[in-house]
């Protein structure tokens, strides 16, 4: 497959997930667009699922983008006009401690996420809706379900980057075509199943 222009970043929560769309959206030259920032609101109010379905079809209405976020919401929307899917199937301790450094992170710093949205220490580590109870909750869940998605007919014009580790990630990007090196392909890394 020639140099992928539609991008879907997926994996674990805490896993890296906008950090790289965003990596790949300034190296190619393409927008990101974060489906975390479409589905929350202010005060962490969640679109409405018909609203947020419409909101991500506008949003990748393009012939070129990187769109990072898991969700089954708008998979049927996403997953038929993504180019690759780069997946980012990291061991749980590699998420999780990821995690933990961004969340102790923004915090402390009190980072503004979207549309006002903070993290707060209560909610990250003393509540039901941590995600660390999500990550763990999901981590085996994406796990069984991503190969078994991309085997579907409906799914099989997608190219699947599976990177198992922030290293391999790394180096995936920076066979990523450059700006100044147009013309070049992407290849997957890929690696026999564990």
């Amino acid at each position: 497959m020639g140099l992928a222009r539609r991008i879907n970043v997926v994996g674990n929560t805490g896993s890296g997930k906008t950090a790289l769309a965003r990596r790949i959206s300034e190296r190619l030259g393409i927008p990101h667009v974060e489906l975390d920032a479409i589905r929350w609101g202010a005060n962490w109010t969640e679109t409405p699922d018909d609203i947020f379905r419409d909101r991500v079809s506008l949003a990748l209405w393009g012939e070129a983008w990187v769109a990072d976020g898991n969700y089954s919401l708008v998979r049927d929307i996403v997953w038929p006009r993504a180019q690759m899917i780069v997946w980012l199937d990291y061991p749980l301790r590699t998420a999780m401690w990821r995690l933990l450094l961004r969340t102790l992170r923004r915090c402390f710093t009190r980072e503004e996420l979207w549309n006002g949205n903070r993290e707060s220490f209560r909610v990250a580590f003393l509540s039901r809706e941590s995600l660390f109870l999500w990550g763990l909750k999901s981590h085996p869940r994406r796990r069984r379900d991503y190969p078994a998605l991309v085997q579907r007919p409906e799914y099989a014009h997608l190219e699947m980057v599976r990177l198992h580790s922030p290293r391999e990630a790394e180096h995936w990007l920076d066979r990523l075509m450059a700006p100044k090196r147009r013309g070049t392909a992407c290849r997957a890394l890929t690696r026999p199943e564990e």
